[in-house]
């Protein structure tokens, strides 16, 4: 990794801070197997030394579509990730979180701070 590249990842990285992920761990989320995802979550987030608050929470309204994963970080929208797996849970983490970039898949969906006309 050049310099430069690590520069802007530990300047992202200090961004974070006051952002937060939430796994729905309602009855429908545990099933699909979304304690798995939060403790995997968990373990990459501290492996990639991120600031983030990882929290559980109830339903998040679309049981269809656990685990749900919802991210939220400063200077992007909020995201509801739906379907997620370990493979999803890491892009998350690499792309969305600390590259800055939602996924290309997988958004169920994305809060922006402007309201909706």
């Amino acid at each position: 990794m050049k310099k430069p590249d690590f520069e802007k990842i530990k300047e992202r990285q200090e961004k974070l801070s006051s952002g937060w992920v939430r796994v729905g761990m309602s009855t429908c989320g545990i099933a699909a197997g979304a304690d798995r995802i939060y403790g995997f979550l968990g373990e990459h987030l501290k492996k990639n030394r991120l600031d983030i608050n990882l929290r559980k929470c109830g339903c998040l309204g679309a049981c269809y579509a656990e685990p749900l994963v919802e991210v939220e970080v400063e200077g992007m929208p909020r995201v509801l990730y739906g379907n997620v797996n370990e493979e999803m849970a890491l892009r998350i983490i690499k792309e969305h979180i600390i590259g800055g970039r939602i996924l290309d898949s997988g958004v169920y969906h994305l809060r922006t701070s402007e309201p909706l006309k």
